[in-house]
């Protein structure tokens, strides 16, 4: 049987891989830390891993030691594929896999689909369009380099390696932007792993536009997009992500513009074998603006409304790329199918939820956090309480049965 190195299966795509590769026959060596495992996992998927995986600890934080110890794992375990579920891993993953010759990304380009400040770099080197962006050590060299570039408020401010819209800000002036540095270079070390990150503050300049989602897929340097998917976020000063619906409300015309510029950022990072998320805003006048890319499967439970609305398991296809296998992209649904997290007011501890009634739209409905646990301010992905899972036959449908829903909901906290 093939053999997949699974390494961090704490997210939601974690489960959704492993659950592909058991179902395809492979055997799954999960590989995290005791901690982590004990304390991150879920009941169910600590079960799964128990019974039908193997289990591997290692040390995340020190990325060479980590790179001998999964290197020798692999060989002696006669590995097929490595994959990783935890973003913050996508370029061990691929000097691993060009280690053992297996398929994977380059490596040597790896870290620009992690780091944003690498990322816009690249992005510029090879002419894809972007906001313009400088990225400082200081409040003081992020002001003169703001000057310099001729960037004008509002900008975007953001950890040059964090993840789930975790300090990311839009600042209006020269005070906003001294909070908004101080705040995204706050949280040096990224948890449970304590995985060292990059010190700088990414700054960029604020485009127009609305923004979508879109993964690529690319088995041996050749890519195919799939369908661009809504991304809904908050507005103000912070953009946290509140849902996603599958497929977009876009005219065809505008699914290949997003699809093809999807594909261009995809190789311009290096993917050779492997799945790219990239988020981008399509502006009024129907170009793109390129915000972020990750080697990865969208989280989410975007690979469930994938699944759900077009019949494409991402999660499958990540195993199979992994393996050198042929992915199948054909869809077998055309439906539709979103996700809208649950937010609270504030910070605090949460009283109730209330409100989810009955829609033949809604099709699953799941609190994270029960009352009389803290909840956190709202600002970034990790203030949610819950979310709501709905399905209809078309964008249009799904998007008002989702606003009907969270106009009904009220959240409590004390």
């Amino acid at each position: 049987m093939p053999k997949l190195l699974l390494l961090e299966a704490m997210g939601n795509t974690g489960e959704y891989v492993f659950d592909a590769a058991r179902d395809m026959g492979v055997d799954v060596i999960v590989v995290t830390h005791q901690d982590v495992f004990e304390d991150w996992y879920s009941p169910s998927l600590q079960a799964k891993i128990k019974q039908y995986g193997k289990l591997v600890f290692t040390d995340f934080s020190e990325s060479e030691g980590a790179l001998r110890h999964l290197a020798e794992l692999a060989r002696a375990e006669d590995v097929d594929g490595v994959v990783a579920c935890w973003e913050f891993l996508t370029p061990l993953v691929a000097r691993l896999t060009a280690d053992l010759g297996l398929p994977g990304n380059d490596p040597a380009r790896a870290l620009s689909c992690r780091n944003k400040r690498i990322m816009a770099r690249a992005f510029t080197e090879h002419g894809i369009p972007a906001p313009r962006t400088v990225a400082a050590r200081t409040v003081a060299e992020a002001y003169a380099l703001v000057d310099a570039a001729g960037l004008e408020y509002p900008i975007v401010v953001k950890p040059a390696e964090q993840s789930g819209s975790w300090g990311v800000s839009v600042v209006r002036s020269d005070e906003e932007l001294k909070a908004a540095f101080t705040t995204a270079q706050s949280h040096l070390f990224q948890m449970p792993h304590g995985i060292p990150l990059d010190p700088h503050v990414v700054i960029q300049e604020y485009v127009d536009g609305v923004e979508f989602s879109i993964e690529t897929v690319v088995a041996r340097g050749v890519a195919t997009p799939l369908c661009p998917y809504d991304k809904f976020t908050t507005d103000g000063a912070k953009r946290a992500e509140f849902g996603h619906t599958v497929p977009a409300e876009l005219d065809e015309a505008s699914v290949r513009v997003v699809q093809q510029a999807a594909v261009a950022a995809a190789q311009a990072l290096g993917i050779t074998n492997g799945v790219a998320h990239t988020e981008l805003k399509l502006q009024p006048d129907g170009t793109t603006r390129l915000i972020e890319l990750g080697a990865r499967l969208p989280g989410d439970h975007v690979v469930a409304l994938m699944r759900q609305a077009r019949g494409i398991d991402e999660a499958r296809i990540y195993v199979q790329l992994a393996l050198g296998l042929e992915p199948s992209l054909t869809p077998t649904a055309d439906t539709a199918a979103g996700i809208r997290f649950l937010t609270p007011p504030r910070g605090g501890v949460l009283r109730s939820v209330s409100g989810i009634g009955h829609s033949d739209a809604v099709a699953v409905s799941r609190f994270t956090v029960e009352p009389g646990g803290e909840v956190r301010e709202p600002g970034d992905n990790d203030s949610r309480v819950g979310y709501v899972i709905l399905h209809a036959d078309t964008a249009a449908k799904v998007n008002a049965a989702a606003a009907r829903v969270l106009a009904d909901v009220t959240i409590e906290v004390a």
